[in-house]
């Protein structure tokens, strides 16, 4: 059974955490590795570099929905494909993020957390709201 009285707020701490981590992995593609940086290291994995502009400004917008909890049911959802994908590039290298070249243990996990948030709800003091919860 859901705890009804204490469910808003852990969709909140969910929100928040999520919203950090893509806010943080978002500037640092920006900021630490630049644009051009990114976009030659997701050529190198095999994506198309110009995806490095639009998933960095989702991962930083994103971030910013999710921490002031705008439309944040709507942002995971969109995030779980982003995450997926993401995944995608680490199951070669096992499941242990601490392999070689990032296994795919915290990425699909942080996939499964964006899809929790899409299914619990926007959490408590959400300034907009996605609809139900």
């Amino acid at each position: 059974m859901v705890d009804t009285r204490t469910a808003p707020y852990a969709a909140l701490l969910l929100r928040v955490a999520l919203g950090i981590m893509f806010l943080a992995h978002g500037l640092t593609k920006l900021l630490v590795f630049t644009l051009p940086g990114t976009a030659q290291f997701f050529a190198k994995i095999g994506f198309a570099g110009w995806l490095a502009y639009p998933v960095t400004f989702f991962e930083v917008g994103a971030g910013l929905l999710l921490i002031l909890g705008v439309l944040p049911r709507w942002v995971a959802a969109i995030a779980v494909v982003q995450l997926f994908v993401a995944s995608t590039v680490h199951f070669p290298n096992g499941w242990g993020f601490g392999n070689a070249g990032g296994g795919w243990e915290y990425p699909i996990f942080l996939t499964v957390a964006a899809a929790v948030l899409a299914l619990l709800g926007d959490g408590k003091f959400a300034l907009v709201k996605s609809g139900r919860g």
